[in-house]
């Protein structure tokens, strides 16, 4: 059965949960945090797809006071989380928490400066991954750029098996770690690092770079214009 991300108690133990199934989860935030820094202005409206319970949104928010947020989220218990979270740090007059998928940003009309979506895309089943990229191009400014971070497809059982190993390593019982690899083949469209590349490109992207690897999860940047500032 898939996970269903609106259950209330997965929405409880998402936060604390996540760090021990994605290897290096703090580091991918701090990475993320350098290229905002790196590529945009002093001010900046930033689109946050998948946004969870908040905690992306709070950090960026703390370390960028001059900018601004648009979050999706599918799920509405996510949603009313991270709305939740923002509230009590006092950070909502920055912050617009929406529910739906990147379909929805057909109708905000926004442009934004650059888009996230950390740990989102291999959800997207194969047919619609090139709308998820395209939606997400086609809300951002020319100069705009795009960061995501997903599960790429595992080539051999060493690869997956490394992936285990490393989970294990980070505080996962066996038991969890044998139901994230049942997930992974139900809940996951996974593909090739080369096959988002090519996606990201279709969708609009001029220059799309990886910027960083732990085992079969990627990072990658994608910038609508070819020549970086």
């Amino acid at each position: 059965m898939a996970k269903d991300f609106n259950h209330p108690v997965v929405v409880e133990s998402y936060d604390e949960h996540i760090r021990k199934l994605i290897p290096g989860y703090e580091l991918i935030h701090l990475q993320v945090h350098a290229l905002l820094k790196t590529y945009l202005p002093q001010q900046a409206h930033i689109l946050v797809v998948g946004c969870g319970t908040g905690y992306e949104l709070q950090y960026l928010a703390e370390q960028f006071p001059q900018w601004n947020f648009t979050a999706i989220d599918p799920a509405p218990n996510m949603i009313e989380k991270a709305k939740q979270h923002i509230d009590n740090l006092e950070l909502s007059s920055r912050i617009v928490c929406i529910v739906g998928d990147t379909s929805i940003l057909h109708h905000i009309d926004t442009t934004f400066d650059a888009a996230l979506a950390i740990l989102v895309s291999h959800f997207v089943p194969v047919e619609s991954k090139l709308d998820f990229f395209k939606d997400i191009s086609n809300s951002l400014s020319n100069t705009g750029l795009c960061l995501s971070v997903e599960l790429t497809q595992f080539e051999n059982e060493q690869q997956l098996d490394s992936l285990k190993t490393l989970t294990l390593d980070s505080g996962l019982h066996e038991k969890q770690v044998e139901v994230m690899a049942d997930r992974i083949t139900q809940d996951f469209a996974l593909i090739r690092p080369d096959e988002i590349i090519d996606l990201y490109k279709q969708a609009g992207f001029a220059l799309v770079k990886s910027f960083a690897q732990v085992l079969n999860y990627y990072g990658f940047i994608g910038l609508k214009h070819s020549i970086s500032r």
